[in-house]
């Protein structure tokens, strides 16, 4: 089983990594992991595309979580045998980055990477209302839509994702 989770910042997508790699007994990877260096760095792109072929290819059965439409992004989408997008609105969004914020203040959650502690700061306040739902995000998940029709699941809200995982059990 491969499963791609693709959305918005805030939806949930590591959560829902962490289930269904539970579930399925599987190897996970978060993108944010290898997104940001200790202090919340961006790393090298080459570095992180490496790191993405080598998880790839090394593993049978994956969940991965994460957009980073330039990280192999067309790759995972056909390799994936499941590619779950969780559109939630963007006051959802919010709330729930919040939440975790809160849970989460001052350490590092297990689906980030190391030395990159929560935060909750203007800037990703405006990442998760405006600049992540860009036109072009949204053209980029509904062309993966049209093109992989069979194997997308999209999710709009705790409801939706709750009867998801009630049908996998």
């Amino acid at each position: 089983m491969k499963i791609v989770i693709i959305g918005y910042s805030g939806a949930g997508k590591s959560t829902l990594a962490g289930a269904l790699s539970r579930h399925y007994s599987i190897p996970k990877l978060h993108m944010d992991t290898l997104q940001f260096q200790p202090g919340w760095i961006d790393s090298d792109r080459d570095w992180m595309e490496g790191q993405m072929k080598q998880f790839l290819s090394q593993h049978k059965d994956w969940v991965i979580d994460g957009n980073y439409s330039w990280c192999c992004y067309e790759e995972r989408m056909e390799q994936a045998d499941q590619i779950i997008f969780l559109n939630f609105s963007r006051w959802n969004c919010l709330y729930r980055a919040f939440k975790r914020y809160l849970k989460y203040r001052h350490k590092t959650r297990e689906s980030m990477a190391p030395g990159c502690p929560e935060k909750f700061d203007w800037e990703f306040i405006s990442w998760v209302l405006w600049k992540g739902r860009r036109q072009t995000a949204l053209a980029r998940y509904k062309r993966i839509r049209q093109t992989f029709p069979q194997k997308f699941y999209e999710l709009r809200n705790q409801k939706e994702l709750d009867k998801f995982l009630k049908s996998i059990e």
